[in-house]
């Protein structure tokens, strides 16, 4: 991996070292969808050669929310379809392909692999829809850090709120906590929660100021270690899900 556990693509630089290492791969896999925006440099220092694999290829892209008088407003494209899980099926279908072109003679394997993974999807997909079904549209409100859950927003009709824009890169402007503070105050929000890659100041000042408690943390664009409790992209979505629904429903 170029971008490992607990790090961040946004702001990603690729060292020396890496780009060597990239210049002798035969298959280089990528997000797409504007998410990588230092792939393409990469890709041309290394004087790469191989296969390249768009993942997101085919997936229609949403638009940001534009929350909080950010740089990144409403127009810009949500890169992180992956918090959908029936968008990570697109992402296994375009994989596999990937591999059946770079290593034909595995194809069956790649192949049966990603049927396999596609119904643990799709299980995953009806187990999270299961688990927002008892809890009313208007109450599904979450102030996250940065603006990464737009995806499994639409997916599962959850608001999410956030103070940054899609990158973590971006500023939260001193309006845009404003206004978030008043929007938690006047609908009492009770889902307040950092994300494993963010600075955890802005929630703790958020948490300060309108007495709501941090519910905990979110994985959004990174598992964690292998041995984590984030350590697959399926036990990501459903830790990300049990913590949601936990906080929303708390006393």
């Amino acid at each position: 991996m170029l971008v490992g556990p607990g790090a961040d693509a946004h702001v990603f630089q690729p060292t020396p070292a890496q780009a060597r290492m990239v210049a002798q791969a035969q298959v280089i896999f990528s997000n797409g969808l504007g998410f990588e925006g230092w792939m393409g440099r990469l890709l041309k220092t290394a004087g790469y050669k191989g296969h390249q694999i768009v993942v997101g290829q085919g997936i229609a892209p949403q638009k940001g929310a534009g929350h909080g008088g950010h740089s990144h407003g409403p127009g810009d494209v949500d890169p992180h379809a992956w918090q959908n899980p029936r968008h990570a099926i697109t992402y296994v279908s375009n994989i596999a392909k990937g591999l059946c072109e770079a290593d034909a003679p595995r194809c069956d394997a790649y192949r049966r692999n990603a049927a396999a993974y596609t119904v643990q999807l799709q299980a995953l997909d009806t187990e999270i829809a299961g688990a927002w079904a008892a809890i009313p549209a208007a109450q599904r409100k979450v102030i996250t850090s940065h603006d990464a859950f737009g995806y499994y927003a639409k997916a599962y009709g959850v608001t999410f709120l956030a103070a940054q824009g899609m990158s973590t890169d971006s500023e939260a402007s001193a309006k845009g906590v404003g206004q978030l503070v008043r929007q938690i105050r006047l609908e009492n929000i009770k889902a307040l929660f950092v994300e494993s890659i963010s600075d955890p100041r802005l929630i703790e000042q958020l948490g300060r100021e309108t007495g709501v408690r941090p519910a905990g943390r979110l994985y959004s664009d990174s598992l964690s270690e292998p041995s984590g409790q984030a350590g697959s992209y399926l036990s990501m979505i459903r830790l990300n899900t049990q913590a949601l629904v936990r906080a929303i429903v708390a006393p």
